[in-house]
């Protein structure tokens, strides 16, 4: 049987819920203008998993209206479910929309999720907001590991220098996860100070950390 958008539209209308997760998945082979207007249907269902699944598809199939988009994943970021207010979070990255710091800000601040807190932390990074230096920085000081982890990555996209010094601390952490993230973050970062951090990472006692860091140096 062939898809076709009424097809999709009855399966999404369906009390089952195995036919709404399918039309969901469905939507991805529809022409987008089509499939974003089915999305809006989807992301009201009283099921998570497809509020979940639909907002997801929202990143790709957002750029049909953006301002629509925006509306619509303000509205998603009250959701009650954290997986679905997270995943309006990564989508309001995806398609830049620098509008909704102020939402994002609130969000990350009001939420109990550490889930949560990590998309908005990753989002900042990708929508390269200078207003966001604040709170990646207050997020480096997260007691979440992960959070402090992205929050470093978010500094590398950021591209915000002053962000340097605060890594600096960093590059001796006993995790060598968060060493590693912090010299990929300060090679995105470069300056005179971030090339001196890394010259001191390139005898790390953990290979991948070492050889990151003489890779960004240019050292064979």
């Amino acid at each position: 049987m062939s898809i076709t958008p009424e097809s999709v539209r009855q399966l999404l209308n369906s009390e089952d819920l195995g036919d709404r997760l399918r039309a969901v998945n469905q939507i991805r082979v529809l022409e987008p203008k089509i499939g974003f207007e089915l999305i809006q249907h989807a992301v009201n269902d009283s099921n998570t998993r497809v509020r979940y699944s639909a907002v997801s598809q929202i990143d790709t199939l957002g750029g049909q209206d953006l301002d629509l988009s925006l509306n619509l994943l303000r509205r998603m970021l009250e959701d009650k479910e954290p997986d679905v207010q997270a995943a309006a979070a990564d989508c309001l990255g995806a398609l830049q929309l620098v509008s909704a710091f102020d939402d994002l800000e609130q969000l990350y601040r009001n939420t109990p999720e550490w889930i949560v807190q990590l998309s908005v932390i990753a989002t900042l990074g990708v929508l390269g907001e200078p207003r966001g230096f604040e709170l990646l920085q207050e997020a480096l000081t997260s007691e979440n590991e992960l959070v402090q982890i992205t929050a470093i990555s978010s500094f590398g996209e950021l591209g915000d220098l002053r962000a340097v010094p605060l890594l600096a601390s960093y590059a001796t952490n006993p995790d060598w996860q968060i060493r590693h993230r912090v010299v990929l973050a300060l090679n995105n970062l470069g300056g005179t100070e971030a090339k001196s951090i890394l010259e001191s990472l390139v005898n790390d006692e953990v290979e991948t950390v070492a050889s990151e860091a003489k890779r960004n140096l240019g050292i064979s």
